[in-house]
């Protein structure tokens, strides 16, 4: 079997969802490229983080914060939300470990969580909005007898952010997620729902990427004009945190629902199911 590195399409490689930026649950990024393996042009960081989307269409609150696990007991006062990345990285290190460093992005962290969230279960994420850094190497497939399949080594790519997946304690994320939580309501509003409730769409996101199914393998693809898809319309119709996901293979995938179910316990206030923590 002939393996094909890809430097065409603008084909989302992975996503992973390191537990909440890795600061409230979900870790997501695309790698982009074109024909001859230079980036695609992207809007600034600043722009799509601060676009105009619609406001929320309900006001009533499903998930309040309060209900989540208890903060830590503080008496410091946040950061105002455009001076807080040296506060937020260092709290995400503390919290991710040295495996997380070089990851972060470290300008406008929340606002970019916050960006990536909102976007994760619609049909795309931008690029120039992701909290980490994209994955090293080129992105793998397999060809065969004219098939065009994901090749497994693709995992490789994504180990060290399993590693700071798997480090990550979800109580204390989330404890330090809810001590911060007004900074991350301040940048959902910001991004254009001045009604909404970021806590809401949060937990919306953790819903949308558990449902996402476990692809068989392998898992073929199409190369219509310059993007890759998936030759499965059921697959390729799936949000975009959804195919993310389905792009780390069957284990990975399942390490990953098993922490976000997790998080989502603690966001909500839920009692999590014996045995959930570690089943797909």
């Amino acid at each position: 079997m002939k393996k094909k590195q890809s430097s065409i399409g603008q084909w989302l490689v992975s996503g992973v969802v390191v537990v909440l930026a890795i600061a409230v649950g979900v870790f997501i990024w695309r790698k982009a490229t074109q024909a001859g393996g230079e980036p695609a042009p992207a809007a600034t960081a600043t722009t799509a983080t601060t676009g105009t989307g619609p406001a929320a269409a309900s006001t009533a609150i499903q998930h309040p914060i309060a209900q989540a696990t208890p903060a830590p007991a503080s008496t410091a006062p946040l950061p105002a939300l455009d001076a807080s990345d040296t506060d937020v990285a260092g709290a995400l290190l503390a919290l991710g470990g040295k495996p997380l460093d070089g990851l972060l992005q470290r300008d406008q962290i929340i606002r970019r969580f916050v960006a990536t969230v909102d976007a994760l279960p619609r049909q795309s994420v931008g690029t120039n909005i992701l909290p980490l850094k994209t994955p090293q190497g080129a992105f793998l497939v397999e060809q065969a007898e004219g098939s065009i399949t994901l090749s497994p080594r693709n995992a490789e790519r994504y180990a060290p952010y399993m590693q700071v997946l798997e480090g990550v304690d979800p109580k204390a994320l989330v404890g330090w997620y809810v001590a911060h939580y007004p900074l991350f309501q301040q940048a959902y509003r910001d991004l254009g729902y001045p009604k909404g409730y970021f806590n809401d769409r949060l937990v919306v996101a953790i819903d949308d990427m558990l449902a996402a199914p476990v692809p068989d393998a392998p898992v073929t693809l199409v190369q219509p004009k310059v993007f890759y898809r998936y030759a499965d319309p059921g697959l390729e119709a799936r949000s975009a945190g959804q195919k993310l996901l389905m792009r780390l293979g069957a284990d990975d995938e399942a390490r990953v629902k098993a922490k976000l179910r997790q998080i989502r316990a603690l966001l909500t206030g839920a009692t999590l199911p014996a045995g959930a923590a570690s089943t797909p």
